[in-house]
């Protein structure tokens, strides 16, 4: 069935167990009060809206995948920091290790184990955020991308429980 003004378009939907990752985090509040630290189990979904999936325009849901995975994994069993969070002052360390202040709170922890993400709290909202940049940044590397034309729209959704998350959206198309 065709739509007002013959527009047809087409949802992809990539949600797969692997799309996860496993992450400690602390939401700050604005008055200088946080939770504590605790972690998620985070599911990741990807939705790309096309105008149209004919043979000659077909897209490789494995691209897409690759470049989830990577970005899933980059973030998995590590503690996550908003660098930019006024009530972060990041502390003198010891070689190895990452030691900071948060919320009056000192913390000191592997540096391997730390990923400072460029946003000013950690919450489902900027997560997806951050995701979907670090996904379209993975999955544009290096490379023309021949079949933008055909994107609309493409979104990304973190669940950090079952039916509680955000959606990360970037409409490309009217």
């Amino acid at each position: 069935m065709i739509g007002r003004n013959g527009e047809q378009h087409w949802l992809i939907h990539i949600r797969k167990d692997s799309f996860k990752f496993s992450a400690a985090h602390m939401t700050v509040f604005p008055d200088g009060g946080k939770e504590r630290l605790h972690g998620h189990n985070y599911q990741v979904e990807l939705t790309v809206e096309l105008i149209e999936p004919a043979l000659a325009q077909m897209l490789s849901y494995e691209m897409f995948k690759r470049a989830l995975k990577t970005v899933c994994d980059e973030w998995d069993e590590k503690v996550l920091i908003a660098a930019g969070n006024p009530w972060l002052k990041v502390l003198p360390a010891e070689a190895g290790e990452c030691a900071f202040r948060l919320c009056g709170k000192r913390y000191v922890l592997p540096a391997d184990e730390v990923a400072m993400l460029e946003t000013d709290n950690i919450t489902a909202e900027n997560l997806a955020r951050l995701l979907f940049e670090r996904f379209w940044a993975e999955l544009t590397a290096g490379c023309a991308v021949p079949w933008r034309e055909q994107v609309i729209a493409v979104s990304v959704r973190i669940d950090e429980s079952r039916g509680q998350g955000a959606t990360y959206a970037i409409r490309f198309k009217s």
